[in-house]
């Protein structure tokens, strides 16, 4: 069967005007980037194995390293219908620097608030253990981010409500 794209409902940015929110949703961790970085700091530099026990992740090396990633597709379902979406950034390699511009049209930006999330222990870890530039830090994972919602600014805290209330 074929089916009919509804033109109205695709997400593609083109709506994104200056003052709109950005909602971003906790990843569960690395997910699948960075992992060439993850080597050399853990298992070359530092000597370390799956089995280590890091008592910062409460985990071992392992366990963290294989934390499933987080899919954002019931966060997006719970907001669909009642949230106007704007944009969408799935947070990948690049970081949010590297992924969140591709959603803006033209010469709209950003401001991300550092510091208005909680980093998870692992790439605070990395960032320490490995000494890697904070910057560097920033390009090649999400920082605990994983996905960032771009919406009209009146409607930002009924969809962090709404996502909280469906466990994000």
């Amino acid at each position: 069967a074929v089916g009919v794209v509804d033109k109205a409902k695709i997400i593609d940015g083109g709506d994104i005007r200056e003052g709109d929110a950005l909602v971003g949703l906790a990843s569960s961790g690395l997910h699948s980037n960075g992992y060439s970085l993850v080597r050399k700091v853990f298992f070359e530099h530092r000597k370390m194995d799956v089995s280590t026990h890091v008592p910062e992740l409460g985990a071992t090396l392992g366990d963290e390293l294989l934390r499933p990633t987080r899919i954002y597709v019931k966060a997006f379902n719970a907001l669909k219908e009642r949230i106007r979406i704007k944009g969408i950034a799935h947070i990948t390699g690049g970081g949010i620097p590297g992924n969140l511009p591709r959603v803006f049209p033209g010469e709209v930006g950003a401001v991300v608030r550092e510091g208005s999330w909680p980093v998870p222990a692992i790439f605070r870890l990395i960032e320490k253990t490995g000494n890697v530039p904070a910057n560097d830090m920033k390009r090649t994972f999400n920082m605990g981010i994983g996905y960032i919602l771009v919406v009209p600014e009146k409607e930002a805290g009924d969809a962090v409500g709404l996502l909280q209330e469906a466990g994000f």
